[in-house]
């Protein structure tokens, strides 16, 4: 499965747009490492266990949209975007999507 994020694929042309496809996933690091990443955020630097987090949950939302398309018999997707949003105290949501396209080699 080829991805993108970008409307067009260098080498290949879209032979057929097949729609809009989608993954997402809700995450939350456990209360032990949501203390810790506290006192870290007291005394500055990355926030590993939230790094983690929202890998953890980009590979899960991509996973989801890629087996999405894949069932529409899509081959690449394109434009891929991703957002995230707060859904509750110490709990992220990521949300990917992009368009199911058919790709053929230029």
């Amino acid at each position: 499965m080829f991805l993108s994020n970008t409307e067009s694929v260098p080498g290949a042309r879209v032979t057929r747009t097949l729609g809009l496809v989608q993954g997402n996933t809700v995450r939350a690091k456990h209360l032990g490492k949501d203390i810790l990443a506290g006192f870290k955020n007291l005394a500055g630097g990355e926030l590993v266990a939230y790094t983690e987090l929202l890998t953890e949950s980009r590979n899960e939302a991509i996973g989801r949209m890629v087996h999405q398309a894949q069932q529409m018999g899509a081959n690449g997707v394109v434009n891929v975007r991703f957002t995230t949003s707060s859904v509750a105290a110490g709990a992220a949501e990521l949300y990917a999507y992009g368009t199911a396209v058919v790709l053929e080699q230029a």
